[in-house]
């Protein structure tokens, strides 16, 4: 690569980071609470789609080629960093149109969009076969540029998924050879310039040079919420191999904003981030992170994205799970200490009772005392509440059962007793089992919803809106929803639930396959329905 002397000048400019590098408090909650509200971008997102879409449809009615190219190129451009399924869907749909306009940069176009998308879910040697195929010197200088910088930025990643240094170094000077050649034909004056300056220089090891690089293209352009992710990863990531963490993790919370403002799911912003604070010690934040990370590159489907976020879940979990062992040996401890010393304080304060029983300031000293355990009892119970809630309502149920019984019995000896047979008759008839059966579902369903307040609207958050349950103006649950109730209480043996909402076997069967057939995930149906939260 050619460096000219202002490069030179204005890298030396930006030398010095241009955000602060000490991580704060409100720089992290702001990110959590952008995760909080990341179903809000997604679905801005999704608007701009169906507007789209629409025009889609009205280009397709009108044949206007040239059009639907220019709306399959923008549908794939929201789908790119968003979901691989649709980017190749319109991709695909992208290189179909193209040649019907007989415009070999469109369809060069096409094919490096194509590639880049291969890319981006990891499957490199269909990416490299795809950009290959194109011949540079037929290609626009727009095309070439392009084609140049994708070519690099794959066989980087090729090097960095191998992870075997005698095939890296051969895959990292391909790539280096091809981004010197996208940088002699690029504007110096442009953000794309010094994105492509700072990765090259990331690659070649001159970390101090990429940072400047990154940081000048930071400051002095006004980038999209996705090219400012990527600068700030970027630099996250150069600051970690420099070993200035604080910094990267400063830089690294900035790029997981943008890419939740930005809808983005093929990221490491938020992967690369959640290890930091691992080796800070936060692990609860790192622990939702690296989830959230998971949950990302399974949406949007990149292989090796998902292998990267695996390799390091379980590191985080395993920390995890060590603290919360030795928070639950503590608590042991503090609670065998706890149960001693109310004992000894119970001792002490019956040994002083009983020698100034007749002193008042003793008796308020009890009563403290006695206040106290009772908090500690309060507190120590809280975590049987749900099952206390179960004993207590079938106790109830039992007895109000046995209670009926009783009565039902009594009414029948008396007249049996009085020789009045013909009342035994009206007897047995006034007993309404179907009344007392609905009563028993009543009862079920107020202690069910009790427990699990947001479970109707969860679980309708399984289908689509025209398959969502709509309960009548005096249900609390339906036969569907009590089904899944049961089950959530764990009772997934199908002939029990029948006996307890007097159902066939094949019933209950039939109302679990029409619900699980209707659901937007299918496979794990009846795992997510596991996942509907209690109190």
């Amino acid at each position: 690569m050619k460096l000219r002397l202002t490069h030179i000048l204005l890298l030396c400019f930006t030398a010095g980071p241009i955000f602060g590098s000490v991580v704060t408090d409100s720089l992290l909650n702001t990110l959590d609470e952008h995760i909080r509200r990341r179903d809000a971008f997604i679905q801005q997102k999704l608007d701009r789609i169906d507007h789209l879409m629409h025009d889609v449809i009205e280009a397709k009615y009108s044949r206007d080629y040239s059009e639907l190219c220019y709306l399959y190129d923008k549908l794939h451009d929201e789908y790119q960093s968003f979901k691989y399924d649709s980017a190749f869907k319109y991709v695909i749909e992208l290189n179909r149109i193209a040649p019907e306009l007989k415009d070999y940069d469109r369809w060069v176009h096409a094919r490096i969009k194509m590639g880049f998308t291969l890319l981006s879910s990891g499957m490199f040697k269909e990416s490299l076969d795809t950009l290959l195929s194109i011949d540079p010197q037929k290609c626009s200088e727009l095309n070439r540029r392009e084609l140049y910088s994708i070519l690099g930025r794959t066989y980087y990643d090729i090097a960095d998924y191998d992870n075997d240094e005698f095939f890296a170094r051969k895959y990292r000077a391909m790539g280096n050879q091809y981004l010197d050649s996208c940088i002699d034909l690029m504007n110096e004056d442009t953000p794309d310039y010094w994105s492509v300056v700072g990765l090259l220089k990331m690659k070649t090891n001159n970390l101090q040079g990429s940072v400047d690089a990154f940081n000048f293209l930071l400051s002095k352009y006004s980038l999209s919420n996705h090219q400012y992710a990527i600068a700030t990863s970027s630099v996250g990531y150069v600051y970690i191999l420099l070993d200035r963490k604080n910094e990267a993790i400063d830089m690294l919370t900035k790029a997981a904003i943008a890419d939740i403002v930005a809808s983005t799911k093929e990221t490491v912003a938020l992967r690369n981030l959640a290890v930091l604070l691992q080796e800070k010690g936060d692990i609860d934040r790192a622990y939702r992170y690296i989830k959230i990370a998971l949950e990302d590159a399974t949406f949007y489907n990149a292989r090796h994205r998902k292998i990267e976020v695996g390799s390091v879940l379980p590191i985080i979990e395993g920390e995890r799970l060590r603290i919360v062992e030795a928070q639950k040996k503590k608590l042991g401890r503090f609670s065998v200490i706890v149960s001693i010393l109310s004992v000894i304080v119970l001792l002490f304060s019956i040994i002083i009772y009983l020698q100034l029983k007749r002193l008042t300031g003793i008796r308020r000293i009890l009563q403290e005392t006695n206040n106290s355990l009772k908090d500690m009892n309060q507190r120590l119970t809280e975590s049987n509440i749900i099952k206390e809630e179960y004993i207590g309502y079938f106790f109830n149920v039992n007895s109000e059962f046995i209670e009926k019984m009783e009565n039902y019995r009594k009414n029948i000896h008396r007249r049996i007793v009085s020789r009045q047979f013909d009342d035994i008759d009206e007897v047995i008839r006034s007993t309404d089992l179907k009344k007392e059966r609905e009563s028993m579902y009543q009862n079920f369903d107020k202690i069910f919803l009790k427990l699990f307040p947001r479970f109707v609207d969860e679980f309708n958050s399984f289908f689509h809106e025209e398959d969502r349950i709509v309960l009548k103006n005096d249900e609390l649950l339906n036969a569907d929803l009590r089904i899944i109730a049961l089950m959530r209480l764990g009772i997934t043996d199908s002939e029990k639930i029948a006996k307890f909402l007097d159902f066939s076997v094949n019933t209950v069967y039939t109302y679990k396959t029409k619900l699980k057939h209707k659901a937007i995930d299918r496979d794990n149906f009846d795992e997510r329905i596991m996942k509907i939260k209690a109190l």
